[in-house]
């Protein structure tokens, strides 16, 4: 106990610097400009903000909707002890992404404008636009936790009968600004590097945002299981490391057809870091877990499970790094390195949505299920000495 209280503290203290790191440079970042606290420039307007807090911030929340629809909608209600958490990532991972976005904007106090000056021909109002209102719903999916904890039982009531309709306009939201954001880089296709660039960006983007959503559910309830000391969901994410599993293999044959369609294969062996950096991703992010995933022994794993949903994290960075960063560097002529300021604020922010969730873990009823947790099976041995024991206090009585 003394151990845990120990590692628990040193936690609280790490955290505590980061997040003093982060507001000092937030402060410094919006009285001195972009130009002072980031590597940005009119060459290279899109770094480390854009590429790891937004556009791997939203793909990594994918699970919300995912699970969602998996529990709601198509009504498989073994899915529901991880629900909760994950609907409550999901949503801190949207209000983490708008607030990286306020970084990000060289007019952060113009974010309004989405709202009342509407261009439906443009991308990137559609994210907004998309953004905004799934925020907004996940806030309201999430609500019932909120409720159950200070007793408005008739306001759950009505949120409980509105959750179906809730839910499908969710998935509709995410579903379009998943695939909205492989969009933004359609009109780039002289920019982006080949071996990224496709009009298939879209339909990429999305199949990759599940399978990371997949192994964001696995992550988290990993992590959690040890922070809160609590059971683990073994068999239920070894189905969701099944699905993940068919999503990474649909999206890697896409990428082959797409390659061999734009007679892009010659592109995987020249020596350039492009080449370098994809293959890192592909092989990290897809054909590891793919293997790993595909041996029932290794999903049904802890550790197994957990090292399968790195890898899909790790690999699904990469590329959105790689599009973001990698891929523009050799059109822009610049070579591009996020500041000390820039990480600190990415960190800042992770790390505050890592607090917040174990705010809510301890203050909240997130794990409902642990309430009554089921016994766990026992070995055969265990049956074959209990089966002895019960008939020796037979025996006894009759005596």
């Amino acid at each position: 106990m003394k151990n845990y209280l120990k590692t628990l503290t040193f936690w609280k203290f790490i955290a505590a610097g980061i997040l003093t790191a982060g507001a000092y440079v937030t402060f410094y970042r919006f009285t001195r400009g972009l130009g002072a606290s980031t590597n940005l420039s009119d060459q290279f307007p899109w770094g480390l903000w854009i590429g790891f807090d937004i556009l791997c911030g939203v793909g990594l929340a994918a699970g919300g909707f995912t699970l969602a629809a998996i529990v709601h909608i198509f009504n498989i209600k073994r899915f529901e002890p991880i629900l909760r958490p994950t609907i409550l990532t999901a949503f801190l991972g949207y209000v983490l992404v708008i607030i990286g976005l306020m970084y990000d904007l060289g007019r952060p106090l113009q974010i309004w404008h989405a709202i009342i000056m509407w261009n439906p021909h443009s991308v990137m109002f559609e994210v907004a636009w998309c953004v905004m209102l799934y925020t907004t719903v996940l806030a309201l999916e999430f609500s019932p936790v909120i409720l159950e904890k200070f007793g408005y039982t008739k306001v759950l009531r009505v949120m409980k009968k509105i959750s179906i309709p809730l839910i499908i306009v969710g998935v509709i939201l995410s579903t379009l600004h998943q695939s909205s954001l492989g969009s933004l880089y359609l009109i780039v296709p002289e920019k982006l590097y080949p071996l990224w660039y496709s009009p298939y960006m879209p339909v990429f983007f999305y199949f990759s945002a599940i399978a990371a959503g997949c192994a964001m559910i696995i992550f988290e309830s990993f992590l959690s299981s040890r922070a809160f000391r609590r059971g683990l969901e073994t068999p239920l994410l070894t189905e969701i490391a099944r699905f993940g599993v068919v999503m990474l293999a649909v999206y890697l044959t896409m990428k082959i057809v797409d390659l061999s369609n734009r007679s892009a294969f010659g592109l995987l062996i020249l020596p350039r870091t492009e080449t370098y950096m994809y293959w890192l991703e592909i092989t990290v992010g897809v054909i590891a877990p793919l293997i790993l995933f595909s041996i029932s022994r290794v999903r049904q794993s802890v550790n197994g499970l957990f090292t399968g949903a790195v890898l899909i994290i790790l690999g699904f960075v990469l590329n959105r790094m790689n599009i973001t960063i990698t891929g523009m560097e050799a059109w822009a002529g610049v070579a591009y390195f996020p500041s000390w300021m820039e990480i600190t604020v990415t960190v800042a922010i992770v790390t505050a949505g890592f607090v917040i969730f174990s705010l809510a873990a301890r203050y909240l009823p997130l794990f409902t299920h642990d309430k009554h947790p089921l016994p766990a099976p026992h070995s055969f041995d265990e049956e074959l000495r209990m089966v002895s024991m019960h008939q020796d206090n037979l025996s006894e009585i009759r005596a």
